[in-house]
C-alpha cells in the first residue's frame, strides 16, 4: 500500500555555471588523444632501445678500455688508466649518439641540429665526470686497481650511473623535437 502523500525532496540545482568552476587539465593521454596502453608500449619500446644501444656502447667502451689499460698484461696506458677511460668513453659516446638518435629517438625529428649535438656532448661530460668519479675512487681511495675492481667501478657501477642520468638527460634536454608524425600533419 501507498502512504498518503509526502513531499519528495528533490536536490537544487546549483546556481553555479561551469565558466564559475576552475578550469581541470585534462589528463595528457586525452590531449593527445593517445590511448594509456599506446603510451606504454612507446615508452617500453624507447628505453629498450636505448638499452639494446647502453649495451652496444657498454661492450664498446669496455673492450676499448681493457684493450688500453689491460692488452698483453699491461696495455699502453696501464699507468694511465683515466685517460684511457676518457678514450673509451668518447669512441663509445660517437657508436651511441648514432643508435640513440636514428634509433632510440628516432621519431622525433628536431630543427636545430646544432643545439642537439651540443646538448649531446655537454651531457656526456657531465656523464664522463660520473664514470671517472666512479673509477677514480676506486683507484685512488679504495686503493684498487685490478682488472677486476677497474672493471666493476669504471665500467659497470660508472656506466650504470651514467646510462641513467643519460637516458634522463637525453629525453629531457637533448632530442626534443616534435615526433615526426606530428609535424606530417
Amino acid at each position: 500500500m501507498s502512504s498518503p502523500e509526502q513531499p519528495v525532496s528533490v536536490p537544487e540545482r546549483s546556481t553555479r555555471s561551469a565558466q564559475d568552476e576552475p578550469a581541470r587539465p585534462a589528463p595528457e593521454s586525452v590531449v593527445t588523444g593517445e590511448p594509456l596502453t599506446a603510451k606504454v608500449a612507446g615508452a617500453l619500446r624507447k628505453g629498450a632501445a636505448f638499452l639494446v644501444v647502453g649495451a652496444i656502447g657498454f661492450l664498446v667502451d669496455a673492450g676499448t678500455y681493457n684493450a688500453l689499460v689491460f692488452w698483453g698484461g699491461e696495455g699502453v696506458l696501464y699507468h694511465s688508466p683515466l685517460p684511457a677511460k676518457i678514450i673509451a668513453i668518447a669512441v663509445a659516446t660517437v657508436v651511441t649518439y648514432f643508435g640513440n638518435k636514428w634509433w632510440t629517438f628516432g621519431h622525433q625529428q628536431t630543427d636545430n641540429p646544432a643545439r642537439e649535438y651540443l646538448l649531446y656532448a655537454v651531457f656526456n661530460v657531465l656523464a664522463i665526470g660520473l664514470q671517472l668519479g666512479c673509477l677514480g675512487f676506486s683507484r685512488y681511495v679504495l686503493d684498487l686497481s685490478s682488472p677486476l675492481s677497474d672493471n666493476i667501478s669504471g665500467t659497470l657501477v660508472g656506466q650504470i650511473v651514467a646510462v641513467v642520468f643519460r637516458y634522463w638527460a637525453y629525453d629531457k634536454f637533448v632530442f626534443t623535437g616534435e615526433p615526426a608524425n606530428k609535424q606530417q600533419q
